[in-house]
This record gives structure tokens, C-alpha cells and sequence, in this order.
């Protein structure tokens, strides 16, 4: 009962939010305190008593009631519900007692206002929106930059107006809400997505953070996907300095723009042109020019096309010792050392997990007879990682045996989960039946000479 009068109003007819009916005035007792001075011991002592009132987003001492008192400069502490039995007030706990007694405090009737501000969303959106769990209201959107992404269901769309309203009150880094309006399968080959908005102008341009990068993009002409972080940064992870890496669908750089920065040498390409743009931004930005090099291409040519040019490629990047202001003034950077560019990619990313797998003959013959006399003594061949969706299962063993043998029938060569150095990584939940992995092996030699 007692969280029950703290609740915002219900009404679940309301189709246009109308923030004044989110008024409550509860009556409760509090705790004037005669001498400010006791302010932080009563606080304490109700504290321990359990008698303070505890509410989230509201301090628990406010100005006095009586308008001449908080002229004084009078404050009270609000306390807890009263209990009731039978319509007779029962006795105050033995501290509230105590300090009464002792003419610490006094206690008086305060009349709690609580209103639209106060609540936070998942409260009004409760008070309004036809759901009987709590767990059904739609709480959840992805942020990216100042933009909340929305997937309203279809029983939620009469109320999308007001839900796009409730998210961008109650978030304040938040100033555009738009909700998906494409069906599944209709995105196009650059993976963006029809949208509307529903509060705020539509601004879709956006800066975010993400591995201490900075990138700047429109997220209506971009791909972008703020829950793959963790898998970016586990990707990279598995690149070691100096490496040479192939980013055949690098979008806007999460991998590349990283790596970059990990003096990875990566050469990344984009078929979108305004992914390319935001690619050669966030270069720029991240001040990752010596070791990124962007390209807008196709995909399915750029496997061949930068794997034979990185072969005949003369490139290096030297490191110096960070310098103060004062320092730069007064002397020449310190070389610390000088990193050269490989002559074959050591990794190539694939990040398309709706295709990837297609672009997979391009490896057939990667290396021509000509490109073989060019290769290093101590060449390896490379890990290829591609992206791609399966069903889910509980061990996703079934699904580990299906993507290798679309491996294979793409190499035209057989690859299992038992083949060395071959992970069919779990990425993420995509859907109830859909799941998306990396499925990660190290080209064979009979398909890499072929």
C-alpha cells in the first residue's frame, strides 16, 4: 500500500500525453527539526531507525512546510508512511519518540507533491500503456549519440507518439527519437533503415565514443550498430602491432579506426560513399593516417585488388615519444621506433553478416603466380573472420556444422569446427530464432593457390 501511494495516476485512455493529469498530493508526516544544527544527526538516526522516508529521485529534507518557517530557514525530514489499524494512528517508533521528547523535532503533517517531472518513464509509461506485465512496456532503445533507435511492436504503435514524448523527457542526452518502420528484408545493400521520428527534430547526424575513438556519421545514410562494441573490441584484440589487416566491409572504421590506433596497419573499404565519407573523417579524427587507409569499393574486387597492391606497397610508420607543449617548442620528437607495413594481410574482417559468406570464392586463387614470387620467406597465411546469421540453439553445434559447410561449399574445399584453428563465435542474439556469428579460419592453401 505504501508504494502504491506514491504512483503516478493511471489513465489508459490517454492517446496524447498530457502531463498536467500527472499530479499526486500525498499526505505524510515529517520531522521539523527546531535547530538546524541537528539536521545531519536526525537524518542519521531516522536513518537507522527505518523511519525516514526513502524515495528515489527526491531528497528526504526539504524546505519546511509553513511558508513563514522555511523564511527562517526551517527544514523538516520526511517520514515514512503512517501505519493505521483500524482507522486509530498507531504510536511512532521509540526514535521519533525519543527525539520528540527530547525537543530535537517536532512532527508535522506534510503534504507530498509529486508530478509529471518526478516519475520516470517506465512509471507514466506503466500509468498509460495497455500492459499487464511490467515487462512488456517497451522501455529499451539503442543510443547512438544524441539519437534513441526504437522497434515498437505492432500493439504499441497507437501509443508511439506518447512514447517517443515519455523517452525524450526522461533521458537528457537524448534530443531524437525515431522508430525502424522497415519490415525484415527490405534494408538495402548498404544496411540502412527507413525511419520516423517521434519527438524531437530529425537530426540524424550524431557523434559518438566508442574504444576512446571519436566518429561522426549521419545515422540514416550509415550503418551502425552501438551493440556490437564488445565484439569490436574482441576482434581487435587479436591484432598485434605492425600486423597488416583487410577490412572488406569496414562501414564507418569500428574495427579499422581502433586497430588504427593500436598501430595496426589496415587498409578498410566501404561500397557506401557516405560511409566512406564518415571512414575518412574518423581517420582524420583519430589521427590514424599512418596505419588506415580508406577505399570506397566493391567488395567482392577489393579482396583481390588490395591483397596483390599490399604486395607492391612501400609504406612505414614511425613512432615518437609523446611530447608536452613545452617540449615540442624546445626540441625534435625522440624516434622511439619504426614500424613497416607486411607485404600480405595477416587478417581479413568480413563484417557483412547478411552475405559475407557469398564474397568467399574471391579467395579462390587469391594469390596469382606472379603475386607468389612477391610473398616474404616467411609468409603465413591468413585468418579470414566472417560474419554471418544462423538459427540458435543452446550448444550451437548444429549451427557450427552448417556455417562450415557453407564455408566449403563457397571454397569449393572442406572446413569443419574440427578443422585447426577454425571458432564459430557466438556474437549475439539477433532475433527469438537468430543469432549472428564470426565464423574465423585461416585460408587453406589449396584454396589460397588454387
Amino acid at each position: 500500500m505504501a508504494q502504491e501511494m506514491f504512483r503516478p495516476p493511471v489513465n489508459r485512455a490517454m492517446k496524447v500525453l498530457d502531463k498536467s493529469f500527472f499530479q499526486k498530493k500525498v499526505p505524510i508526516s515529517a520531522a521539523r527539526i527546531l535547530d538546524n544544527k541537528n539536521i545531519s544527526r536526525c537524518r542519521t538516526e531516522l536513518q537507522k531507525s527505518k523511519d525516514i522516508l526513502q524515495l528515489d529521485r527526491m531528497s528526504s529534507v526539504l524546505s519546511d512546510p509553513e511558508p513563514s518557517e522555511a523564511q527562517k530557514g526551517r527544514r523538516c525530514i520526511l517520514l515514512r508512511p503512517e501505519l493505521r489499524d483500524t482507522g486509530d494512528r498507531l504510536p511512532w517508533s521509540p526514535k521519533v519518540s525519543e527525539l520528540v521528547k527530547d525537543q530535537v523535532i517536532s512532527v508535522i503533517p506534510f503534504e507530498l507533491h509529486l508530478d509529471y517531472d518526478y516519475w520516470n518513464y517506465h512509471e507514466i509509461a506503466s500509468a498509460i500503456l495497455p500492459s499487464a506485465e511490467d515487462d512488456e512496456i517497451p522501455s529499451g532503445f539503442t543510443s547512438v549519440g544524441h539519437v534513441a533507435h526504437l522497434n515498437l511492436r505492432d500493439k504499441y504503435l497507437a501509443y508511439k507518439d506518447i512514447i517517443g514524448q515519455l523517452i525524450l523527457d526522461k533521458n537528457p542526452t537524448v534530443r531524437t527519437v525515431i522508430n525502424k518502420v522497415d519490415d525484415v528484408g527490405e534494408e538495402n545493400e548498404y544496411r540502412t533503415f527507413r525511419y520516423e521520428v517521434l519527438a524531437g527534430p530529425d537530426d540524424m547526424d550524431v557523434e559518438i565514443r566508442e574504444a576512446d575513438c571519436t566518429f561522426r556519421f549521419n545515422y540514416a545514410k550509415v550503418y551502425w550498430n552501438s551493440r556490437l562494441n564488445t565484439e569490436h573490441e574482441r576482434q581487435v584484440a587479436a591484432f598485434q602491432e605492425g600486423e597488416a589487416v583487410c577490412d572488406v566491409m569496414a562501414g564507418i572504421g569500428p574495427f579499422a579506426v581502433p586497430a588504427g590506433k593500436k598501430r595496426v596497419f589496415v587498409w578498410a573499404n566501404d561500397l557506401n560513399p557516405d560511409s566512406y565519407t564518415s571512414l575518412e573523417d574518423a581517420v582524420h579524427r583519430n589521427k590514424v593516417g599512418d596505419f588506415v587507409k580508406p577505399f570506397n569499393t566493391n567488395g567482392h574486387s577489393f579482396i583481390r585488388t588490395a591483397t596483390a597492391a599490399l604486395l607492391r606497397d612501400n609504406h612505414s610508420a614511425t613512432i615518437y615519444k609523446k611530447q608536452s607543449r613545452t617540449e615540442a617548442k624546445l626540441s625534435k620528437p625522440e624516434v622511439l621506433k619504426t614500424l613497416t607495413q607486411p607485404r600480405v594481410f595477416g587478417h581479413y574482417v568480413m563484417n557483412l553478416p547478411a552475405s559475407a559468406i557469398e564474397f568467399l570464392p574471391s579467395f579462390i586463387g587469391l594469390y596469382t603466380e606472379e603475386d607468389r614470387k612477391l610473398l616474404p620467406a616467411d609468409f603465413k597465411l591468413p585468418m579470414v573472420h566472417v560474419y554471418c546469421f544462423s538459427t540458435k540453439s543452446d550448444d550451437n553445434v548444429q549451427e557450427g556444422i552448417k556455417i562450415c559447410e557453407e564455408i566449403s561449399k563457397q571454397l569449393d574445399y572442406r572446413i569443419t569446427p574440427q578443422t585447426p584453428e577454425t571458432v564459430i563465435y557466438d556474437v549475439r542474439d539477433v532475433a527469438p530464432h537468430k543469432r549472428m556469428f564470426c565464423a574465423s579460419f585461416r585460408l587453406p592453401e589449396e584454396v589460397a593457390f588454387r
